[in-house]
């Protein structure tokens, strides 16, 4: 069951989720809408190894936005730190950035209860297109879950700004090589 945005409000209030900063203006019915930071991350190499920590180039949004190229992947991030430890958060973009062909998430909209910080969005242009720290990019949704919780305690826990992938870390720990079968 998905939250509402009166209940959003309603447990922002209660302190159930946390959104700093908070502005009850961003609720809408079901979702709550979040703001571009004002960094972008680029990959520098051209085959990324999942077993090596990505080497990244940092891009700063000017008063003038930035443009996205077709065929890049740049990493964002929100404006608020977002979480729960009650609730199962998603998000998506919003639907006037969709119509401009922006993904902000490639696969990667389902996050962890008890996970708390700045989300990293990943922006995929179909065409260019140019956007400016501050503006409204994306909405989060809250859902209501079933069965036991265990609260996320992972990696990006705490995240601030935008976070380069991480799964070379799951090698380092002794995670099982699935290419040597």
């Amino acid at each position: 069951m998905i939250l509402t945005g009166s209940e959003i409000d309603r447990q922002v209030s209660l302190g159930k989720i946390e959104i700093e900063p908070y502005d009850a203006n961003k609720i809408n019915p079901n979702s709550y809408n979040f703001a571009l930071g004002q960094e972008l991350l680029t990959y520098e190499d051209n085959c990324l190894d999942v077993k090596t920590t990505p080497r990244v180039s940092t891009i700063k949004i000017g008063k003038n936005g930035h443009i996205l190229r077709p065929g890049r992947l740049y990493l964002g991030n929100t404006i608020e730190k977002m979480g729960s430890g009650h609730f199962v958060p998603t998000f998506s973009a919003r639907s006037s950035i969709a119509r401009l062909g922006l993904f902000i998430n490639l696969s990667a909209s389902l996050g962890d209860i008890g996970y708390f910080g700045q989300w990293t969005l990943q922006l995929v242009a179909v065409q260019p297109v140019r956007v400016y720290a501050g503006m409204n990019i994306g909405q989060m949704m809250w859902w209501v879950p079933s069965g036991s919780i265990q609260l996320y305690d992972g990696k990006y826990q705490n995240s601030m700004g935008p976070c380069c992938s991480r799964i070379a870390e799951d090698f380092d720990t002794g995670s099982r090589d699935v290419s040597a079968k």
